[in-house]
């Protein structure tokens, strides 16, 4: 009798196990499959928001209509919003949820300026002269984003998915200060994962990484002076801006191949014949690495101060913002692949193909439309020149590498009135719908693996090897906060 009676709490007790095992977690398939059909039916808003950002095109950190469409609309649908976080008023963190895993999604909305453009039109033509446009296609970066943290949170509520997931408002991408001073902050910092991605002219994902960069002013101040009547009692900040620049343009034979040094002079002074008693000049100084910027940054100073005396000048230096390199962690990146890879095509029109044609003809490239497919997800030949706010992000927390959704047709140029036309056209919202998808599927299998995060872990450990991130920036430092417009 005793070990019938132990037979029979075997049995229970495995059934129960089984039952557990079947039910307490929610299918993954299914619910991938409910997060796709919840965007392809509830898609109008988000085109809304798309293309009302594309309208407001604000340039970084003026970003006031575009970060509070998108802040509102994740309040509307059930999100707690904390905005105006890192000292910087444009900037917000959406979360719902509660408890682990903590998924982040990134998005963003700054313009770039003087690159207004009708949308959908094949050449160029500007709405307002010289005012912004969508030249990176932020617009619907912003909104897809939304879309893809929403979707999450419908699935997780229909199918009792427990964790959180945030979507992080992120201004002034351009300008690299967004999300650097949000990282120095600590808004990342207890992310399990966080996903990225940034419209392109194609399907795939970038696996490589990118260069770590310093933002800053170097602004000379001397002593006005007649340059005719008496030049001998002026001292000519101008002269400064000029030499530190002579020097570092000889500097540049003795940096390594990596290095790349961009500026660009602001002020130069009011009249020729003015002794100028200010100017100021703005640099870029990129390199593979954190502690390659580090370097080349002390010796372009050293040009700076011995420009001030030979000149008999003083000079101020502003560090604006400082990035680190990439780091792309393989096993996110794959999850995010794989779901990119699971969609369907993108179903575009025969006039939607036309304007992509069109469009290339007028810039000369070869006339293939707009992408279908997915790239093969394997790592570049080499890394990208440019630089990000998010690498700051993957040093905190495995981050994904930039996934990419056709929304601009191929060989145009970017930062260009072409992706201005193509962030507000039809195809190019068909772009951040797949993006949404892809977003949307990869979160929510972030939160049902837990072995896929302990891996991604495990990889990113290996990648830092060791190292905490550091902020590039002063602990005191804030942002260079832009003041409202529009009473807004």
């Amino acid at each position: 009798m005793k070990r019938h009676f132990m037979l029979y709490v075997f049995v229970v007790a495995l059934t129960i196990s089984w039952a557990e095992s079947v039910f307490a977690a929610p299918p993954m398939k299914a619910s991938k499959k409910d997060a796709i059909q919840w965007l392809e039916e509830n898609k109008a808003p988000f085109e809304d928001a798309a293309m009302a950002i594309h309208g407001f095109a604000e340039t970084g950190l003026l970003e006031y209509k575009s970060s509070k469409y998108l802040a509102d609309m994740l309040e509307d649908n059930g999100f707690t919003v904390e905005r105006g976080v890192a000292d910087m008023p444009t900037a917000f963190v959406a979360t719902f949820g509660s408890g682990k895993p903590v998924i982040g999604i990134l998005a963003e909305y700054d313009a770039l300026p003087g690159l207004s453009q009708k949308g959908g039109v094949p050449s160029q033509e500007a709405i307002i002269a010289d005012a912004p446009g969508h030249g990176c296609g932020h617009n619907v970066f912003g909104a897809g984003s939304t879309a893809a943290a929403i979707a999450m949170k419908e699935i997780m509520q229909k199918r009792g998915i427990k964790g959180t997931v945030k979507l992080y408002g992120c201004p002034a991408e351009e300008t690299l200060i967004g999300k650097v001073y949000m990282a120095k902050a600590g808004l990342f910092d207890d992310l399990d994962a966080c996903l990225n991605w940034h419209p392109g002219s194609g399907n795939g994902i970038f696996l490589g990484s990118n260069n770590a960069m310093n933002n800053f002013e170097v602004t000379f101040r001397g002593r006005t002076a007649h340059a005719a009547g008496a030049p001998h009692s002026g001292r000519s900040a101008l002269d400064g801006v000029e030499l530190m620049n002579i020097g570092v343009n000889f500097l540049r034979e003795h940096v390594r191949d990596t290095v790349r040094i961009h500026y660009m002079i602001k002020d130069g002074g009011r009249a020729p014949n003015i002794v100028p008693e200010s100017a100021t000049v703005w640099y870029f100084v990129r390199d593979k690495n954190r502690e390659g910027v580090d370097h080349v940054y002390e010796r372009v100073l050293q040009c700076a101060e011995g420009a001030s005396i030979m000149t008999d000048t003083s000079y101020e230096v502003t560090l604006t913002t400082g990035s680190h390199n990439y780091l792309n962690n393989n096993t996110i990146s794959r999850v995010v692949y794989d779901n990119l890879a699971a969609l369907d095509d993108i179903e575009y029109t025969d006039d939607e193909q036309a304007w992509a044609k069109e469009m290339q003809r007028n810039m000369g490239a070869e006339e293939k439309g707009l992408s279908l497919g997915t790239n093969e997800f394997k790592k570049p030949s080499k890394n990208s020149a440019a630089s990000t706010d998010a690498s700051d992000i993957s040093w905190i927390v495995p981050t994904s590498g930039e996934m990419t959704t056709a929304v601009a047709p191929g060989g145009v140029p970017g930062h260009h009135w072409c992706w201005v036309s193509a962030s507000g056209s039809s195809a190019g919202l068909k772009g951040m719908l797949h993006a949404a998808k892809a977003l949307a599927t990869s979160g929510i299998e972030l939160m049902l693996d837990e072995d896929l995060l302990k891996d991604a872990w495990k990889e990113f450990e290996v990648s830092t090897d060791g190292k905490a991130f550091k902020s590039a920036l002063p602990l005191d430092q804030k942002p260079p906060v832009m003041p409202s417009v529009d009473g807004m």
